[in-house]
């Protein structure tokens, strides 16, 4: 699959300026406190004021200590608050300073942030820059680019260079190749990755074997690849695995097996860490098994600190679709009664049920109970609500939920489908509302989502009232629609 590759190697990757860099010991100077106060503005940054090379230079220059520790820690805090084109103006500035031994954990994380503030093809040109040595530690980030936007081609180019080089000796380029072919449901090339990994006798981890589970069309398969993970004694075992294992028998419909390999599994979880307890939680909403969600939930709360957002959506989703709306209501009061933030995508859980059910009193109930509490719908929300409203004939109401998606619309990928537009324009034709629809239609064609069926439904008013229709025509020529023939007359 990955044909070998020479590498040109007169590209390298150069760090020898100097920085002028003061021992840690030097923070007890009395100047520190005001370095500690300059270096926190780059944290708090948010404006056109001074980048923050010309601040650590300004520090520099001041004559303050300036610590490798120090810069570290400061890039570190900028990735955790997603501030990555700070993060990565820091690095390149550590970057081209001198006597600073710039780690593979720096080469790493500038790779990263690269890819974050300015895509793949500036990340591919540093790398290409990278010295050997540097390259074969930090090749990672620009295959897992690849793997996150499913660069299948880019993927294995790469791979073939690494492979050429001789950097392939652990499991973890492979696992990203699985994790893009599962992605691009090519389970197929899976098992030539597996066989690649046994001919150059690279060892397997836990989560190479559960990328092999979950590529296996067929029980059998799975059972096969779960024995030989039992057989290798290099690798234990977890919760992890056995729910692979599960969620296989679970789809085939072995709900028998699935039962007893979750019990296995509830015997491996962790008791510092909550994740394995979604997973199974999960699994058992899949198999019908209302008291395994609710005992693992109860068993999930003896593990310390606090249950996110993503915990309760979790639960309440299996609930959901359990059809325990009871119990969800119970678990959704809870979570009102501890959250700091109101996170309306924990509401939307319970909102959308209401909805689907037709009960829209307690829908609307919700919704007003999650502004007064501080809850910002998102374009799910109005989603649900227009859903909602279209299915008991509110339409009105649709039309409002509809209105203020258009708002968040700038802001997310998120589009309406076609059917609530076309239930919505259809009203507007239905009640004759000329001055709606017409406004409607042309919020839509400013958002790109006018199609030949909408514009239809507008002619079809125009010619009604006999209304002149040459800026629909307009619209629709913007839009690439073709008129050819129509049975509507331009008036």
């Amino acid at each position: 699959m990955f044909t070998r590759f020479r590498l040109v190697t007169n590209k390298t990757f150069s760090t020898t300026t100097v920085l002028r860099l003061v021992s840690s010991r030097a923070s007890t100077d009395t100047s520190s406190i005001s370095h500690r106060n300059h270096l926190k503005e780059i944290l708090r940054k948010n404006g056109p004021r001074l980048s923050v090379p010309s601040l650590l230079q300004q520090r520099l220059d001041s004559g303050h200590p300036v610590t490798l520790p120090e810069l570290r820690s400061i890039s570190k805090r900028l990735v955790r608050s997603n501030q990555h084109d700070l993060a990565l103006q820091m690095m390149e500035w550590m970057e081209t300073q001198k006597e600073v031994h710039f780690s593979t954990y720096d080469t790493c994380l500038r790779l990263e942030l690269i890819i974050k503030s300015h895509g793949l093809k500036q990340a591919e040109e540093y790398f290409e820059k990278l010295s050997l040595k540097a390259a074969k530690s930090a090749y990672l980030p620009l295959l897992r680019g690849y793997v996150k936007s499913k660069l299948v081609q880019e993927a294995e180019s790469l791979m073939e260079k690494l492979n050429g080089l001789g950097f392939l000796v652990t499991p973890h380029p492979f696992n990203e190749m699985m994790k893009l072919y599962e992605a691009t449901h090519q389970y197929e090339k899976v098992v030539l990755v597996v066989s690649l990994m046994k001919r150059n006798k690279i060892p397997r981890n836990v989560l190479s074997y559960n990328l092999w589970m979950n590529a296996c069309c067929e029980v059998s398969g799975v059972e096969c690849v779960y024995k030989e993970m039992v057989d290798d004694k290099s690798v234990e075992v977890g919760w992890s695995s056995l729910c692979a294992l599960a969620n296989v028998y679970v789809k085939a419909g072995f709900v028998e097996k699935a039962s007893l390999v979750l019990e296995s599994a509830e015997k491996k979880l962790n008791r510092s860490n909550r994740l394995g307890y979604f997973f199974l939680i999960t699994l058992y909403a899949s198999l019908g098994n209302k008291e395994g969600v609710v005992k693992l939930w109860e068993r999930s709360k003896s593990v310390s600190g606090r249950a996110t957002c993503a915990n309760y959506i979790c639960v309440l989703t299996s609930l959901v679709k359990l059809g325990d709306l009871a119990e969800a209501e119970s678990v959704f009061s809870e979570w009102e009664g501890t959250c700091f933030n109101y996170d309306v995508r924990v509401s939307n859980v319970l909102l959308g049920a209401y909805m689907r059910g037709g009960d829209i009193r307690r829908a609307e109930g919700l919704h007003h109970r999650v502004l007064e509490r501080g809850g910002v719908p998102n374009y799910k929300t109005w989603e649900i609500l227009m859903e909602g409203f279209v299915k008991c004939q509110s339409m009105e109401k649709a039309i409002d939920a509809m209105h203020r998606a258009f708002e968040l619309m700038k802001d997310c990928h998120w589009r309406p489908s076609q059917k609530i537009v076309m239930a919505i324009a259809e009203y507007f034709e239905k009640e004759a509302k000329m001055d709606e629809a017409n406004r409607y239609v042309r919020d839509l064609h400013r958002l790109g989502l006018a199609s030949l069926p909408l514009y239809r439904l507008l002619l079809r008013m125009h010619e009604h009232v006999q209304r002149p229709a040459s800026d629909i025509y307009e619209m629709m020529k913007l839009d690439n629609i073709i008129r050819e023939n129509w049975k509507y007359r331009t008036l």
